[in-house]
């Protein structure tokens, strides 16, 4: 009997050949990739500011660039998880706003930094609980009621600082401008709310709750999940994390102006959310993504001011990336298995 000796095949014996290899890499296969398509946005950003200004390499302006971006990932963290659950919050930005306005103005009158940061915390979750009562017993649509809490919250904050600037001195000076290890403060509070956000929503069963609310509010309610407790929860939690952003947000900048915080900051928060992958139908969320989307918009906001280029631009590349980002997102979308 003549034994035949095989062929060598390529796929076997050396894998693919390389037009094979070559074929997979294409924008179809790179959708499958989790965040493929905002990590290739964002080297790219990254290399070719890095090409044009010497500076934007350097550990001062990454430094900065980290501080800034810490705000928004502490409200960007809150709001993933309210998201995911089928929830939203446009009054975050606004509710920030408020509470650097009071924190400003009780330490302002001499009050200890202990009771501010306590008196505002609670405040700013019970602006939350307020939005959760609501959209919860009301049947208000989230982005109606929220959007309304957001004007509303506008001016309240203009009212407490009555159209002035108050400054606060060294009070809170560390926690906006000090390190541990040469990581900024706000960076630490920031890693630490976001590791906490992405472990909840993974390992535990109120994240699990928020992704079975997203995906179906009546089924979740049928499976003997506390809906309306839930929602509570969330709402109040997206409050009190508004309110920690805003205490940074006053520790950074030493000061509480008017039109500090508020829409803008919301804004930017909600798109770094959505560019992360997060659905606005709720059912799907990623901290992840949401990390990258936040230094996404960072970095595209530093380029910007690096090159000199007019920051009313940062409006439309704001709204261009997060547009690009959700036609992306849903091309990402219908390529997931089983779609």
């Amino acid at each position: 009997m003549s034994l035949k000796t095989p062929s060598a095949s390529p796929d076997v014996a050396g894998g693919p050949p390389p037009e094979r290899a070559a074929s997979r890499l294409t924008p179809q296969a790179l959708l499958r990739v989790p965040h493929g398509g905002l990590v290739v946005v964002l080297v790219l950003v990254a290399v070719f500011t890095a090409l044009q200004a010497d500076s934007f390499t350097s550990s001062q302006n990454l430094l900065n660039v980290f501080r800034q971006i810490s705000v928004t990932a502490v409200i960007a963290a809150g709001l993933t998880l309210l998201m995911t659950s089928g929830g939203m919050d446009f009054s975050m930005g606004s509710n920030a706003a408020v509470t650097v306005s009071v924190a400003a103005q009780l330490l302002h009158d001499g009050r200890s930094t202990a009771v501010t940061v306590v008196l505002t915390l609670l405040l700013a979750t019970l602006i939350g609980l307020v939005n959760g009562l609501v959209v919860t017993y009301t049947r208000v649509a989230p982005f109606v009621a929220t959007l309304a809490s957001a004007m509303l919250l506008d001016g309240v904050a203009l009212l407490v600082l009555d159209g002035e600037s108050i400054t606060i001195g060294q009070r809170m000076w560390a926690l906006g401008n000090d390190k541990v290890l040469g990581i900024p403060y706000l960076c630490v509070v920031a890693i630490a709310v976001l590791a906490v956000i992405g472990l909840a929503m993974r390992f535990t069963t109120f994240g699990r709750d928020a992704f079975a609310m997203g995906g179906n509010e009546h089924v979740a309610r049928l499976s003997g999940i506390d809906v309306s407790g839930r929602k509570l929860a969330l709402y109040a939690l997206a409050g009190g994390l508004a309110g920690l952003a805003g205490l940074m947000l006053l520790s950074r900048l030493g000061a509480a102006a008017p039109n500090t915080g508020g829409l803008q900051l919301q804004l930017t928060a909600v798109a770094a959310v959505v560019i992360g992958g997060t659905s606005l139908a709720g059912g799907r969320g990623t901290v992840v993504g949401t990390v990258l989307g936040v230094v996404l918009l960072g970095v595209v906001a530093n380029a910007l001011n690096l090159l000199q280029v007019n920051s009313y631009y940062q409006f439309v590349v704001t709204g261009g990336v997060l547009l690009v980002a959700a036609i992306v997102n849903e091309f990402q979308r219908k390529s997931e298995p089983g779609r």
